[in-house]
């Protein structure tokens, strides 16, 4: 009976503290945003974009390009009414609202669709870009992202 106790006791603690008795698995995401920021990709310019599959887009912004991947499937990005809609996290609205790095928070969603978590964005070259945009299952021009203030 005492080591019950003593285990539920050590549990409770342990719970009270933040210690996980889970450990980590291999698969958590990791983030490793671009940078410089200037390199990011700046949503209020964005040309065209294409949906790949369920967690990937890939989008043009001039001559850069950028691969998208999306933390879990968003089977409904880029359906009508056509338009991706890119948040950045709220710790960087103020700062750099129109910029999606890859960074914790980031989303994107389509219209009248629930947000999407963006694992990771990076820049892709136009060859790349190019063999994807083959693949691509949607498509559409600007992103109808919000006006700037």
């Amino acid at each position: 009976m005492k080591s019950i106790v003593t285990a539920l006791s050590l549990l409770a603690f342990a719970c009270a503290s933040g210690v996980s008795a889970a450990p980590a698995t291999s698969h958590d995401p990791a983030y490793h945003p671009l940078r410089p920021v200037s390199s990011c990709l700046q949503t209020d310019h964005i040309n065209e974009w294409y949906i790949v599959d369920a967690r990937t887009a890939i989008v043009r912004t001039g001559p850069d390009r950028f691969l998208v991947k999306l933390q879990s499937d968003c089977p409904r990005l880029g359906y009508p009414p056509k338009g991706l809609i890119f948040h950045s996290n709220p710790a960087n609205q103020a700062v750099m609202p129109w910029r999606i790095c890859g960074e914790v928070g980031e989303t994107v969603r389509s219209r009248n669709q629930p947000p999407c978590a963006i694992q990771s964005v990076s820049k892709i070259d136009k060859a790349e870009f190019d063999r994807l945009r083959k693949h691509a299952v949607r498509h559409g021009t600007g992103a109808n992202q919000p006006s700037k203030p």
